[in-house]
């Protein structure tokens, strides 16, 4: 189950903050390493320099590379306010020229002998060290590899300096965005409210469908057209709530009054035999009453109006149409109707509601009764047709004109003034149809009349 939103607002602030934060935190420490990494570039080249001064008292004699160094300027060399510098000067056999510590430096572990640099970390006397070591050429071809260790104090001192500079920096932005963000956002739901309000407030027409362009920005389109689309909706039930409330109220009327003209008819007679006759109309009358408030009934049931999608179970539509024809066998026997049943007695599975799908076969019966040709013959027949299902009844009545077709399924429309039908009973079965995704099929039958049937499965 989704989680519900409580705030479009909070929805956009969660899901800016956190990338947000993430984002700053890297730039952050993007900006750090990258300060460090040129800082060390610096500290490198001081480093090298340092090495290189160190050759210019490298000088020949008798064939050798020698150095005189005096405490003096070794002092020099290795002065330092914060770190510990110290050096070496070795020539091409190995033999070390100048060192102020006893041992030799330590050397990378990937020494190879060459004149570009070579920057390494090491560990001298316990301590972290930033090591240089390059070989460069001294008087009359001879070489020397030069060697300078310094630790690593000034280098830490500018880490924390750059550190403490960008954190309250990057807070500051961090800050910054934050307030963007809680605004931004707060701007844009007071202009959703005001699209809302727009929405809510009075009109001439409330159902009249709304211009995105003019009421909502761009973003808010589909929720408009969403808005419209409901409208349209609305609009059409309210239509056809009317004109159901009126087509039922006339019908309803005619037979009222029918009844009322019989039952007048009756008190002013004083022959038992007239009252009894007009007792019979108003009886009569009643039938047809409370069959035409069943049909409203069902139609009312059989009516889709929130959209909801009908539960379905595997039913056999065989066997559902055998006890249909069952229960209308008395009647058709008894106004000498021949009724039968073609197709298979069971084994075809179709998804529907059983209790609609047996009111509009029977209403289907209902109607062949009513409109067909007396004393003729009504067929209800089940067939598979290829990867669908149809079921139709057969009748020998006059039939529905091709013209007709479209509208015999309109609420209270009927074709012709023979029968007693109120006009309801195509319409439900229209209705019960499109809730099971069946098509409706009206067609002449072999038999001359009309065949009208549902065509499950395949459209």
């Amino acid at each position: 189950m989704p989680e519900p939103m409580h705030s479009l607002r909070g929805l956009l602030l969660r899901r800016l903050w956190l990338p947000l934060l993430v984002l700053l935190l890297c730039s952050a420490i993007g900006s750090f390493a990258l300060a460090r990494f040129y800082a060390g570039q610096v500290y490198d080249r001081w480093l090298l320099d340092s090495a290189m001064s160190l050759s210019e008292l490298v000088r020949v004699q008798d064939g050798r590379a020698v150095m005189d160094v005096t405490p003096a300027m070794s002092r020099m060399f290795t002065w330092d306010t914060v770190d510990e510098v110290h050096g070496e000067v070795v020539d091409a056999r190995g033999a070390r020229l100048y060192g102020d510590l006893p041992e030799p430096l330590p050397r990378p572990a990937t020494a190879e002998d060459g004149r570009e640099p070579v920057y390494y970390d090491a560990r001298l006397r316990g301590q972290a060290v930033r090591m240089v070591e390059v070989t460069v050429p001294a008087a009359s071809g001879h070489e020397v590899r030069l060697r300078v260790a310094e630790t690593l104090r000034k280098r830490h001192r500018l880490e924390r300096k750059l550190l403490m500079t960008s954190v309250p920096f990057q807070a500051a932005i961090l800050a910054l965005a934050a307030w963007l963000a809680w605004s931004g956002t707060g701007a844009a739901a007071r202009h959703a409210n005001q699209v809302a309000r727009r929405l809510a407030s009075p009109r001439p027409d409330p159902l009249a469908p709304l211009d995105p362009a003019q009421e909502a920005p761009r973003e808010l389109w589909p929720a408009v057209e969403a808005y419209n689309a409901l409208l349209q909706r609305l609009d059409a039930m309210q239509q056809a709530q009317r004109r159901f409330v009126s087509n039922a109220a006339h019908q309803l009327r005619t037979p009222l009054a029918a009844m009322q003209v019989e039952l007048e008819s009756s008190l002013r007679q004083h022959d038992p035999q007239a009252q009894q006759l007009a007792l019979s109309g108003t009886l009569a009358g009643l039938g047809r009453l409370q069959h035409l408030v069943n049909q409203l009934l069902l139609l009312s049931r059989s009516e889709d109006a929130h959209g909801s999608a009908l539960p379905l179970q595997t039913l056999d539509l065989a066997a559902l149409a055998r006890t249909v024809v069952e229960r209308y066998a008395d009647r058709a026997l008894g106004d000498g109707v021949d009724l039968g049943y073609e197709g298979p007695d069971e084994g075809v599975p179709v998804q529907g509601d059983p209790p609609l799908l047996r009111e509009a076969l029977g209403n289907l019966l209902d109607n062949a009764l009513r409109y067909g040709a007396p004393r003729g013959v009504i067929t209800l027949a089940v067939q598979r047709l290829g990867t669908g299902v149809q079921v139709w009844v057969d009748d020998d009545g006059a039939g529905i004109a091709e013209g007709e077709r479209t509208r015999v399924t309109e609420r209270f429309y009927r074709a012709s003034s023979h029968g007693d039908g109120c006009g309801l009973g195509l319409a439900i079965v229209a209705e019960i149809a499109q809730r099971h995704g069946a098509a409706l099929v009206i067609d002449a039958a072999p038999l001359g009349g009309a065949r009208v049937g549902l065509r499950f499965g395949s459209r």
